[in-house]
């Protein structure tokens, strides 16, 4: 795990990162629902191959920031930088192609299709045949088809699904139907993954076989990978940088260490203490 140094004026990113430019960064990000100040002056850093994490209580607003990044939701102030590009006037699937995937809170397959399928369905960036190619089959269609197939497959063997490429999505136990969702995110070949609350309804095994391969897939795609997640162990034991998020404002940053011995995000969770 690298250590983090600071960014002149800006934040904190892994030593690994400090030459290359930040994979994502936010300034003064906030958005608004009518009267409702659901995140004010949010401010982030991630470097290039940065394992971070975004945790507060529950209704912090760490799923609408999420959100924000993928546009989602338009902010109403503040700029969201991809690279050296500003986000400002894209939408979602713009984003998308711009190099943000994600995953979500409640899963989100096409469960009537296949577990290769889905995956497929991420690699359309690479799919270069129009309708009429599609409609009348042919010989470049079927080329394509095969390589996007064995890309799949390739891609499936990261959680050792491999062997499960014409079984429905739908059809696979819960914890599989969220490592599928994480391998058609990284089809889309994102510079950032944000996963949301990975661990979700996952044994202390299966979490466990996440943590590695959270850590291996940063390692062999090169991305930067930032999560939500409410298990402790798992974000402690990955997370390089961490942000603590209450009442939809940064209550604090920093390691590990720094987080679990910072008495505003004790006080956030536990409550404070009486006189």
């Amino acid at each position: 795990m690298s250590k983090l140094l600071p960014v002149p004026s800006r934040g904190m990113i892994p030593e690994r990162d400090i030459e290359s430019p930040p994979v994502l960064e936010a300034i003064h990000l906030g958005v608004d629902f009518g009267g409702l100040v659901a995140v004010d002056d949010f401010h982030l850093l991630i470097g290039r191959t940065e394992i971070s994490g975004l945790i507060g209580p529950n209704g912090a607003g760490k799923t609408t920031v999420f959100n924000l990044l993928t546009k989602v939701y338009q902010p109403t102030r503040g700029t969201i930088l991809l690279g050296d590009k500003d986000t400002a006037g894209m939408n979602t699937s713009q984003v998308c192609r711009a190099g943000i995937a994600r995953t979500f809170q409640n899963i989100r397959l096409f469960k009537d299709m296949t577990v290769a399928e889905n995956v497929m369905v991420g690699l359309h960036h690479d799919i270069k045949y129009h309708i009429p190619g599609a409609i009348f089959r042919v010989p470049g269609y079927w080329r394509q088809e095969k390589a996007a197939r064995g890309k799949a497959k390739d891609m499936l063997s990261i959680f050792n699904m491999q062997d499960m490429g014409d079984i429905k999505a739908g059809g696979l136990p819960y914890g599989a139907q969220r490592r599928l969702e994480i391998v058609r995110a990284l089809a889309t070949d994102p510079s950032i993954l944000l996963l949301d609350e990975p661990a979700a309804g996952m044994n202390p095994s299966e979490t466990a076989e996440l943590m590695e391969n959270i850590t291996k897939i940063r390692d062999v795609y090169q991305i930067a990978i930032m999560l939500i997640e409410h298990d402790m162990k798992l974000v402690m034991g990955i997370c390089e940088g961490i942000a603590v998020l209450n009442y939809g404002k940064i209550i604090a940053k920093g390691t590990p260490a720094e987080i679990m011995s910072n008495p505003v995000v004790v006080e956030a969770y536990l409550g404070k203490k009486e006189a």
